[in-house]
């Protein structure tokens, strides 16, 4: 327990669409004076934002082993987001080391999607570092979300749909699918009553479409015409290359875009009913997304 007996939560990737929204959820919560957020930021820049609304800070780089002693003193729970490079293998380890060693109680993992079985590359990592975690005794919650609706929104830093064509690479695909801000609540709660959600995996997926469903979706909802127009795994990993991403990460991207084509992921397209049992409250699904995000979606 930190000096002020009361728990200190901190935040990796907390500039980040999950971390942050996670860091809003709890100090707008009737629990946010029960517990001390910490954000871990990787310069004085980026801490700006949180100190001018209270909110604490410390420097922290995954890939500098050195600030992860001083970030973690003091510090209760722990929620781990890493970034989309095979390093967060070691990342993981090295912070959940360091962790141990600084007197972590709970650790919340930001995981992917898939069934304890997966032989989806990258997918089966997150899982590796699940088991790390529970090898080292901590007390956990492993998150496992589905596919981010964001996602059409943006990725990559580009926008997902372009007046009104939806460019993707899994043909027909069925896949789950959930809101970044139900992830985050529900990672949220996992950290503000560790005692209520010790030693679960959550899987968080909680409407199941296709991308020509999507289409049909937002050509209803919006009143303007989408269209999904199918591409090969291969554009993307050339645009990929193109943009000098870390090929180790995408390649496994690559390989699972052609599997969901091929329809060879078991349960790609499983959801689930535990949302409202730990968060009371239902899910986000497509049509609901689509009416919070009418402005952004349009065109």
């Amino acid at each position: 327990m930190s000096e002020t007996n009361m728990p200190k939560i901190l935040i990796t990737g907390a500039t980040g669409q999950v971390g942050s929204k996670v860091i809003n959820y709890i100090i707008n919560s009737d629990e946010a004076s029960n517990v001390e957020i910490v954000a871990a930021v990787r310069s004085a820049a980026k801490a700006k934002p949180f100190t001018d609304k209270g909110i604490s800070t410390v420097i922290f780089d995954f890939d500098n082993e050195t600030t992860h002693a001083a970030a973690l003193k003091g510090i209760d729970r722990l929620l781990i987001v890493t970034g989309y490079t095979v390093d967060m293998l070691r990342q993981s380890k090295a912070l959940l080391d360091a962790s141990k060693i600084a007197g972590v109680q709970h650790v919340v993992h930001l995981g992917a999607c898939g069934r304890d079985d997966t032989t989806v590359a990258h997918w089966a990592w997150h899982q590796l570092v699940e088991r790390y975690i529970e090898w080292s005794g901590f007390s956990f919650t492993h998150l496992r979300p589905e596919t981010f609706m964001q996602n059409m929104l943006s990725y990559g830093g580009k926008p997902a749909i372009n007046n009104g064509v939806l460019h993707q690479y899994v043909q027909g695909a069925r896949k789950s699918w959930v809101d970044v801000d139900d992830v985050a609540h529900v990672a949220a709660l996992a950290l503000l009553h560790p005692e209520k959600h010790a030693g679960r995996v959550y899987r968080l997926g909680y409407d199941a479409k296709s991308y020509y469903e999507i289409a049909e979706l937002l050509t209803k909802q919006i009143d303007k015409p989408f269209e999904y127009q199918p591409q090969a795994p291969e554009v993307f990993l050339q645009n990929m290359k193109d943009a000098g991403a870390e090929m180790a990460y995408m390649s496994c991207v690559y390989d699972h875009y052609k599997r969901y084509a091929a329809g060879t992921i078991p349960g790609a397209d499983d959801t689930f009913d535990n949302f409202p049992e730990i968060t009371g409250q239902q899910p986000t699904r497509w049509a609901d997304f689509i009416e919070k995000h009418k402005s952004e979606l349009g065109y």
